[in-house]
């Protein structure tokens, strides 16, 4: 029994280093490929900040790619929140897409063809 509770916790006499458990992973050379190779649909990450840079998340909207956007930026004007907010959902409604807060800061807008399960995924179950 003592050697499967070192085996989980180790044994307690500091940390063993064996270098070859660990392999170091260049994923510089997987991200050049996915570069070069176009796809439909982006995810883009974006921060919203002002009205002014509603238009430009509208296009990647129209343009079929799907949006995560910092919000918090603007959480403390209630006014201003509320028209970015209607503005993207005038757009999802237009492009028959879907729309959802994600915790407190970030909202999630989806294009035409994706919807967003509001249900959440705990280990193997829903």
């Amino acid at each position: 029994m003592a050697k499967i509770m070192d085996k989980i916790f180790g044994s307690g006499t500091g940390p063993t280093n064996n270098v070859d458990e660990y392999t170091e992973l260049d994923l510089g050379k997987y991200e050049e490929v996915l570069d070069e190779e176009p796809a439909e649909t982006y995810i883009r990450v974006a921060e919203l900040t002002n009205l002014n840079e509603l238009p430009g998340l509208k296009k990647e909207i129209y343009d079929g790619n799907i949006l995560m956007i910092d919000i918090s930026n603007i959480k403390a004007d209630k006014l201003l929140l509320d028209r970015a907010l209607k503005d993207l959902k005038d757009v999802v409604a237009d492009v028959r897409g879907d729309i959802a807060g994600i915790k407190d800061d970030q909202v999630l807008v989806t294009p035409s063809g994706i919807r967003i399960d509001r249900s959440k995924i705990i280990g193997a179950r829903y």
